[in-house]
């Protein structure tokens, strides 16, 4: 039976011109090291087990920062961090248009900001007006060489195709989005409800299911183009659903991850055997972010910002304030609006609370990090005379070990508890407009303001500890890998695998 929310796009005449093995990028929203290797060690994952034992894996690879989806996809899709391709988190304050923007995150969150205006940035303004000009996505990059790509889900999707998004009537009458939207992709372009190539695919989009934005609905997509032989040259396809369930249950449930692992068998059945699809396809498989347990106590783990700067007042949507909370679960920016305010009485008093890990601002180029563990600070820049193990190069001065770095005596930085902290951090304060203030929680707590989500006794992560930022990257169908183990590095060497 086939259901008709809305029309599916005709894939028949699409011809690729592919020269190399095609690509599939599958990345799986809270995917852990520690949880693969469980339900490998329960012999509960045996395609996880398969492409592991037949390919290569990297347990500690590099997220970005804030550790949130669409901060992360805009870092992988582009090869940048934040400074550059501008999307600063999954929730900050746009100063030129005196509001919050959310990409989708709690109810009352949603509520607060505007149903409306929440559907129309996740679904379009991410895409075409927030996400910088001036950086190309692997999509944008692909096409002008005129080598086809694909996105099944994906929440950063700007290429260079002309596509029309069809909106169900439902959502188009209750005024959430317009009838039709027209937008710019890949070559190929599934995203839930909005457009979808498989006929049959219909029962997994319904409200209930997400609107299509599910793994059932991914993997049946990706499975369609794999049996039509209509995989482009490089293929991204998303699997939220793990995300929620170990928000809820802690990073310690690997029941979403063999669930996860059984998504992956139907798509290596695809093929004739798995050896054939490892060896007509490269399989890329990688988490976006781990983690933290935080504590199940909401006294103890919540670190409510209204309450900690009760002396200011806050930004709202129909009521202008003194300052606007961000809160991406274990970060926070703290965007200050009003001109005559004190960064310095801000700071101090944040430094006030021991569950904060480190405390970040910027004074033009310069980066500044403080800790309420710490009586000194530590300032950063780019292009200095200490280099990183990424080659990457800072001016420093102050108490490094704020950050937890260690300096040898060649000036060569190593990192600990914050991986690729300098680039990171400075991706995030150079991110968006205005003057603003970053909070980073330890692990176990989390930032909460009076209309946030919280996941007391469960699992969140936005930090930019290694709780949060290591996550695993499998490959197999290649012996090639990225230069570094960060996912910075995905898009560069996506585009050598397919050129």
């Amino acid at each position: 039976m086939e259901y008709k929310m809305s029309p599916t796009k005709d894939i028949n005449n699409t011809v690729f011109n592919k020269m190399k093995k095609p690509v599939i990028l599958i990345t799986v929203d809270s995917l852990m090291s520690q949880s693969i290797q469980k339900v490998i060690q329960e012999r509960r994952a045996p395609a996880f087990s398969f492409l592991i034992e037949n390919g290569q894996f990297y347990p500690e690879v590099i997220s970005s920062y804030p550790t949130m989806s669409v901060a992360i996809d805009s870092t992988l899709l582009t090869g940048t961090y934040a400074d550059q391709h501008k999307i600063p988190g999954l929730i900050w304050f746009k100063k030129d248009e005196n509001r919050i923007i959310s990409y989708g995150s709690g109810i009352s969150e949603i509520w607060n900001l505007g149903v409306k205006n929440v559907a129309l940035d996740g679904i379009v303004n991410l895409n075409k007006e927030h996400l910088s000009k001036n950086v190309q996505t692997i999509h944008e990059e692909l096409s002008k060489d005129n080598i086809q790509s694909g996105s099944i889900n994906g929440l950063l999707y700007r290429g260079s195709f002309h596509h029309q998004l069809n909106v169900p009537k439902l959502i188009s009458a209750m005024g959430l989005l317009p009838n039709e939207i027209d937008i710019n992709g890949p070559s190929l372009l599934s995203l839930g409800t909005l457009s979808q190539y498989d006929s049959k695919n219909g029962r997994h989009k319904f409200a209930w299911k997400s609107m299509g934005f599910n793994n059932q609905f991914t993997v049946n997509e990706l499975r369609f183009l794999i049996k039509h032989n209509k995989l482009p040259s490089f293929t991204l396809a998303y699997l939220p659903d793990a995300d929620k369930f170990l928000h809820i249950n802690g990073p310690e449930d690997i029941d979403p991850i063999e669930k996860a692992d059984q998504y992956l068998q139907v798509l290596l059945n695809s093929y004739p055997t798995w050896e054939e699809a490892i060896e007509q396809t490269i399989w890329i498989v990688h988490g976006d972010s781990a983690q933290s347990k935080i504590i199940k106590d909401k006294n103890t783990s919540l670190i409510d910002l209204n309450d900690v700067l009760k002396d200011y007042t806050f930004w709202e949507r129909k009521k202008n304030g003194e300052i606007a909370i961000a809160i991406n679960e274990r970060m926070a920016y703290i965007n200050l609006i009003k001109e005559n305010i004190e960064i310095s009485k801000i700071i101090e008093t944040l430094k006030k609370d021991d569950r904060i890990g480190i405390i970040a601002w910027k004074e033009e180029e310069t980066n500044y990090v403080i800790s309420p563990q710490s009586d000194k600070n530590f300032t950063f820049s780019p292009n200095g005379p200490y280099k990183d193990l990424y080659n990457q190069s800072w001016k420093l001065d102050g108490d490094h070990s704020i950050l937890n770095l260690a300096i040898d005596n060649q000036r060569l930085i190593k990192y600990g508890d914050y991986p690729d902290a300098l680039a990171r951090l400075n991706g995030a304060l150079h991110s968006h407009e205005g003057q603003f203030i970053i909070v980073d929680a330890k692990p176990h707590f989390e930032f909460i303001e009076k209309h946030s989500h919280n996941h007391a006794g469960g699992g969140a992560h936005g930090s930019l500890h290694k709780i949060d930022s290591l996550v695993p990257l499998i490959i197999a169908g290649t012996r090639e890998k990225p230069e570094y183990n960060r996912l910075v590095d995905i898009k560069k060497w996506i585009i050598k695998l397919t050129k």
